[in-house]
């Protein structure tokens, strides 16, 4: 919605060109007017024209240029143009490469609420030729982009209408930008040209432009309904997508909670196994030591001997006993004996070796059967650890399949709700405009109000006079007077 209109003076809010005029005082308005072409078509640098110019104006007395400018004719249409545009609520400027002394009477004449122009510089009354000002340094784009940021307005909320080629800048800027009884290079860039001398030529553009905006408050509301349908539709699949990646996460956790116990239990039974392997390796050393000490020992088979030679001894000593016999025989019995005693204690040491042998064969053999046992035990471990490693990567392989999902589900959740800080951003902007746009419409209804408000006081005020003439007054007449307290 527009909120400020802003003018060009010369040529535009008023039928003349200012600094021509005063130059025709000092009698070099054909200098003047030749520089200001120049200005106007482009052909010439603002700064140094408006320089150049007011040079030559040195020695201008200020009072007569104040007569002046009391005499200059406004355009056609400005003053009912410039009070419509007020009484509708715009706020209305005139940014002008001309001079104080004349903007200020033609700005007090039609209630200007911002005028913004250069300075004559002058001593005793008289100007000096030196002129300053913001239209001197800056262009007047930079000059309504300042005003605008001071009174919180936008270029959207703006119509410029100029007519030379230092109003582009602004006119190309505003929402609305009108060339007025314009040079052609200011044509090529305006949004809307009036050709007649008459600033009413304006108003039904502006008007257009209000009823544009009152159409775009049903568009710009329909707009922010499908934003907001679409984006009901974008958050319920993302917080789908992101229950889904809830699931695929809280599972993958799970998995990954087996895959640790399996992996320990795993480990217990190779740590067992590894153990047992320990206790067979030590009864195969102990039983192969034990078989080396067998295969040391040496021994003869002689039970039958050890019986025959005991009996032989057995009746020797019998006979040696029991019978009486001569010095001779009898030591050849004794030495006889005593030969069949050593080869029998002979034998007896033999029979000792045999039973450490066989001894050692048990033990041998305890150990044997100790290392199969154990080697048994240690390969149901062996079993179970391999049995429970592969558990383990078919749970992982299902915690890595569960992750892929979980990482899938949250890229996709991340992308909806990327769509959905867009489509956030959209309803922001969409609700700055209808808050823009119903603010204008606000404006323009109090507008209308103001003026039906003025139009009824002035009808109250011819009512009152005809009272006073005498005319009876209708019931609604008398009300109208007590609204506006005339009686």
């Amino acid at each position: 919605m527009i909120k400020l209109v802003v003018f060009d003076l010369d040529n535009v809010i008023i039928d003349a060109e200012a600094i021509d005029e005063i130059g025709k005082l000092m009698g070099v308005e054909e200098k003047i007017m030749e520089l200001t072409k120049k200005a106007m078509e482009g052909e010439m640098d603002f700064k140094e024209s408006i320089e150049e110019r007011v040079k030559l104006l040195k020695g201008a007395k200020v009072d007569d240029i104040k007569k002046l400018a009391h005499k200059l004719p406004l355009m056609k249409g400005a003053k009912e143009t410039i009070q419509h545009l007020k009484e509708k609520g715009y706020k209305i400027a005139t940014i002008t490469g001309s001079f104080d002394i004349v903007a200020d009477i033609i700005g007090k004449k039609l209630n200007l609420d911002y005028i913004i122009c250069n300075k004559l510089h002058h001593k005793h009354g008289i100007l000096t030729g030196e002129v300053s000002g913001p239209l001197v340094e800056k262009t007047k784009y930079e000059i309504l982009q300042r005003l605008l940021e001071d009174e919180g307005f936008s270029f959207d909320e703006c119509v410029a209408v100029g007519d030379g080629a230092n109003d582009i800048s602004m006119i190309e800027s505003a929402k609305l930008g009108i060339a007025f009884n314009a040079k052609p290079i200011v044509k090529e860039k305006a949004d809307a040209i009036v050709e007649k001398k008459d600033l009413k030529e304006i108003l039904p553009l502006i008007e257009e432009l209000e009823e544009k905006d009152e159409v775009n408050l049903e568009e710009v509301l329909d707009k922010k309904k499908e934003y907001e349908d679409k984006l009901s539709i974008i958050l319920k699949e993302r917080d789908e997508l992101n229950k889904k990646a809830k699931e695929k996460k809280e599972l993958r956790d799970e998995l990954n909670k087996k895959v640790k116990e399996n992996l320990e239990l795993a480990i217990k039974f190779r740590d067992k196994r590894n153990e047992i392997n320990k206790r067979v390796e030590e009864n195969k050393r102990l039983r192969d030591e034990t078989n080396k000490k067998i295969r040391k020992l040496k021994w003869s088979s002689t039970g039958r001997k050890r019986l025959k030679l005991e009996k032989k001894i057995k009746n020797i000593d019998k006979i040696i006993e029991t019978q009486v016999l001569d010095m001779k025989k009898e030591n050849e019995l004794v030495n006889r004996v005593n030969d069949l005693r050593r080869e029998l204690a002979k034998i007896q040491e033999d029979e000792k070796t045999r039973k450490k042998a066989i001894k050692l064969r048990k033990l041998s053999e305890k150990y044997h059967e100790n290392v199969v046992k154990l080697s048994k035990e240690a390969q149901e471990y062996h079993e179970k650890m391999i049995e429970q490693f592969q558990k383990t990567d078919k749970i992982r392989a299902r915690a890595d399949e569960a992750h892929k999902e979980f990482v899938k589900f949250m890229k996709l959740a991340s992308k909806k709700h990327e769509e959905s800080k867009k489509i956030l951003k959209r309803i922001k902007q969409a609700n700055i405009e209808i808050k823009r746009i119903k603010s204008r419409m606000d404006q323009v209804d109090a507008a209308k109000s103001r003026k039906r408000r003025i139009l009824e006081k002035k009808r109250a005020e011819e009512i009152y006079k005809l009272f006073k003439d005498g005319k009876k007054l209708t019931k609604d007449e008398l009300l109208l007077l007590q609204r506006y307290r005339i009686v």
